[in-house]
């Protein structure tokens, strides 16, 4: 829809932004791309269909079954269902949990000023807003898409102790509040028909594949917990399944769990291998008030490129550059609360843990 030259980071006062390209996706449109690149390739597809249930003989999937008795067999079956992850779940590869589960709903805007005198310029810019005001738990978001129209949403994990204070607020009445409340969107309008929702899960896989089946993208899940990349990763997963795929079908077929292990192994080295440290990143971030989300914006701004590049790819001695001698109490109770994430996190780099 739109090449952007930067990337801008909001708290309630402060902003910081970065020259980074990129390009805000029209996801409609790349997915019937994907279709006609797989027909091309000998892809056949099924619409309006259902898949209900994982076909297993001798311990193996060997298909799946849709749409009531409908059935289609397969040397590997890839369940790429995203959060539902029906086929997953029944196998016992995805165990998502709902406290886990993060829920954003987007518009498409006209008549936003993204160049308003208050705020950082958001013209060809992807901003992202930390603010629990507006996003407790999580995020918002204005992704310039050209003139005055923009991509606008916000995305939170739905954990109790994030929502304390919620006073019965769903995601909706979180954006309208937003959009009523931020002058960026005095004149602005919601395109009919262009809103979207989704949901992924911020927890690390339990188990990656099985035989004859592996799962890549939110039914894993793939989300980056950190800033909720997920295209991205779901397409990098989707690679690692098939390069998996390949090498158990070429020669002699091997599609058991010991030789399609090797999706899980691409999975930890090239899709995700800081999972844990990322996820302990992503709690604590939101585990911060308001008021810390301010200094943020300060001490990132007063940073160099390297080291915040390190921080962001989760260098624990680029992260406590961050830290000050006033955070040891937040860090204390965030230990105390979640030790197990802690634990994890941690183990990315004392594999004791």
């Amino acid at each position: 829809m739109q090449f952007t030259d930067a990337v801008v980071l909001e708290s309630p006062t402060d902003h910081f932004a970065q020259r980074q390209p990129g390009a805000v996706l029209e996801f409609a449109d790349f997915k019937r791309f994907l279709v006609r690149d797989g027909r091309e390739h000998g892809a056949e597809y099924r619409f309006d269909s259902r898949a209900t249930a994982p076909i297993t003989e001798n311990g193996s999937v060997v298909g799946v079954r849709y749409d009531g008795d409908e059935e289609v067999r397969a040397d590997i079956v890839v369940d790429a269902t995203g959060p539902a992850a029906p086929l997953a779940k029944q196998l016992g590869v995805s165990d998502l949990e709902r406290q886990n589960q993060a829920i954003g709903i987007e518009w498409e805007m006209e008549g936003v000023e993204v160049d308003h005198p208050d705020y950082a310029d958001l013209t060809d810019a992807m901003m992202l807003r930390l603010d629990h005001d507006l996003a407790p738990g999580g995020y918002s978001w204005i992704f310039h898409t050209g003139g005055d129209t923009a991509k606008v949403g916000l995305c939170y994990i739905q954990n109790e102790k994030y929502h304390s204070n919620a006073d019965g607020m769903n995601i909706d009445d979180y954006l309208d509040q937003w959009l009523d409340s931020d002058p960026r969107f005095a004149d602005a309008e919601k395109l009919a028909g262009k809103q979207h929702r989704g949901s992924a899960h911020i927890q690390p896989p339990n188990q990656l594949s099985t035989d004859g089946f592996v799962a890549i993208g939110d039914a894993v899940p793939t989300i980056d917990p950190l800033w909720g990349e997920g295209i991205h990763k779901g397409l990098k997963s989707a690679r690692a399944a098939a390069i998996a795929a390949d090498h158990c079908l070429t020669g002699t077929v091997d599609t058991s769990a010991e030789e399609i292990d090797v999706y899980d192994t691409l999975w930890h080295r090239d899709v995700a291998p800081d999972a844990g440290i990322r996820l302990l990143m992503t709690h604590l971030l939101y585990y911060a008030p308001n008021e810390r989300y301010d200094r943020l914006m300060r001490d990132i701004n007063a940073m160099d490129l390297d080291t915040l590049a390190s921080a962001n790819g989760g260098s624990l001695r680029a992260i406590a550059k961050l830290l000050h001698r006033e955070d040891l109490p937040m860090l204390r109770d965030f230990v105390r609360e979640n030790p197990e994430i802690v634990k994890r996190g941690l183990s990315d780099y004392v594999p004791l843990l």
